[in-house]
């Protein structure tokens, strides 16, 4: 496994934090991260990666430091980094961030009258300023992901976003204060106490 990775190992949570204010380069396009969500793969009902690999899923069992994108709700496409040993199915969802470089051209893509912190605020707008889409699935992020020297102070948790399974598991890890990070919707789906 490259040097470069070896920080994308480990237990997912403590992974997801660590992502947390990387700078993410797509082109043109460079996106610092500020709101993440983790996924536990086989030990997590609400992981893609819970039943297995499938075609759709085998990315995220590895190699660790590569995107699994996948459409969601047959309307926008969703990135996430895969992280873990190879073979595990662990990945963390980019959930929100600050377009800090090509900030045209993700208004070009986002649309001209959407504002500078609504830019990559959400999972499908994140993808959508860096312009992912179905040929991103499985591309390496070597050189295109630049983590920060170590894990922010300021990080807050709470409950995943829009699950139906394992809602109240708090793995949605955030920047403090941070404009960008999107709101908060749990599932009308989720049971309550659905850990």
């Amino acid at each position: 496994m490259p040097g470069w990775a070896e920080a994308l190992v480990g237990p997912v949570p403590e992974v997801a934090r660590r992502l947390l204010g990387a700078r993410l380069h797509h082109g043109d396009v460079t996106v610092r991260i500020t709101e993440v969500e983790a996924y536990d793969g086989p030990n997590d009902p609400a992981s893609h990666a819970y039943r297995g690999s499938t075609a759709r899923t085998e990315v995220m069992f590895g190699p660790p430091g590569h995107l699994y994108v996948y459409f969601s709700y047959g309307m926008h496409w969703c990135a996430n980094v895969v992280t873990g040993e190879d073979g595990r199915g662990s990945a963390v969802l980019l959930r929100a961030g600050e377009v800090v470089a090509g900030i045209e051209l993700a208004r070009t893509r986002r649309g001209a009258k959407v504002p500078d912190v609504r830019l990559a605020r959400g999972p499908a707008n994140l993808a959508q300023s860096l312009g992912l889409d179905r040929s991103s699935n499985g591309l390496s992020l070597e050189d295109r992901l630049d983590l920060p020297a170590g894990v922010a102070a300021s990080v807050l948790s709470g409950p995943r976003v829009g699950v139906s399974q394992a809602a109240d598991v708090p793995w949605r890890f955030w920047l403090a204060g941070e404009p960008t990070v999107s709101a908060y919707r749990r599932s009308p789906r989720a049971p309550a106490g659905s850990r």
